[in-house]
């Protein structure tokens, strides 16, 4: 069964629990990486300038405390990998709807991949 690194634990103790919830569920079938959780201003307004995200600070999901957002990708990464990211995303969206329904998280999820203007396939948020 796969583990979270400790980076990607840390990055995911910064989020939501039903994020917590979600990706402490897919981690036990997929493997795959918590690379973002909570941002700071900085670290917002770099992602903005370098163009990996579209909001600065403090509009990005990612920016409250705890995250209503994180970044997770399939491991090992693969960037250019676009249908892994597709299946991986399919994957977690299937998840999520379950643990929506069993009452385990209280949020629906939104995955990035999905959005037409700017599709993030590494980006989860809750609805």
């Amino acid at each position: 069964m796969p583990v979270f690194s400790k980076r990607s634990k840390n990055n995911l103790t910064s989020c939501h629990e039903d994020l917590q919830t979600l990706f402490n569920e897919v981690i036990q079938i997929v493997d795959c990486a918590v690379i973002c959780g909570h941002r700071g201003e900085k670290d917002q307004n770099e992602a903005f300038n370098k163009g990996f995200s579209k909001l600065m600070w403090p509009k990005s999901k990612h920016n409250s405390l705890p995250s209503m957002a994180a970044d997770v990708v399939p491991y090992p990464i693969d960037w250019f990998d676009t249908q892994r990211f597709r299946d991986f995303g399919a994957y977690v969206l299937k998840v999520a709807n379950r643990l929506y329904k069993e009452g385990k998280i209280t949020h629906k999820v939104v995955w990035g991949g999905n959005w037409k203007s700017f599709p993030d396939m590494p980006h989860y948020e809750l609805k």
